[in-house]
């Protein structure tokens, strides 16, 4: 894995939850807070072909797992034909109110380019996907174990339901 990184690229980080990250308001969030967790990692767009089922299976999941050391956490992405215009705070909103995700939406991110955010680039390295490090839409899902290590990448068309069996396993149940 990460062989599309050269190793001054590699991140330092060996694990998810060394990260700062943004939450939507633009204040620092420590992911050590989810120590212990299993973590499903998604770049989040609300105007894609793919938010209507996505949204839909997230939240779904969210509540049959959340109880058991299973958390989402979205960041919205307006890479992809800026289907994320909005700010931080509207595509909070709009997960929110439309879909009643319960799970934090974080702030706007590049998970591409040379300003990738940096929990992308750990993401990315450890997790490769068909098309390499890149990621090529919205929607793209890291499963991340207790552990704080990536376990799977799926792609944009991979249903969050579709992951279901691995998140049990990764849970344990």
């Amino acid at each position: 894995m990460g062989a599309f990184l050269s190793s001054a690229e590699a991140p330092q980080e060996q694990t998810i939850y060394e990260f700062t990250v943004k939450d939507n308001t633009g204040k620092d969030l420590d992911l050590g807070i989810y120590k212990g967790k299993v973590l499903l990692v998604v770049n989040v767009a609300s105007k894609c072909g793919f938010t209507d089922t996505n949204y839909t299976q997230l939240t779904e999941l969210y509540s049959r797992y959340k109880d058991k050391d299973f958390e989402i956490l979205a960041f919205p992405c307006n890479q992809f034909l800026h289907q994320e215009p909005g700010s931080s705070e509207h595509a909070k909103e709009f997960a929110c109110t439309r879909y009643k995700a319960e799970y934090p939406i974080f702030q706007k991110v590049r998970v591409n380019g040379p300003n990738t955010a940096p929990v992308y680039k750990f993401l990315k390295y450890h997790g490769s996907g068909f098309m390499g490090s890149r990621i090529k839409w919205n929607f793209t899902k890291f499963l991340v174990n207790k552990e704080g290590k990536v376990i799977a990448r799926y792609g944009p068309t991979t249903t969050p339901f579709s992951i279901e069996k691995d998140i049990k396993k990764a849970l344990g149940i």
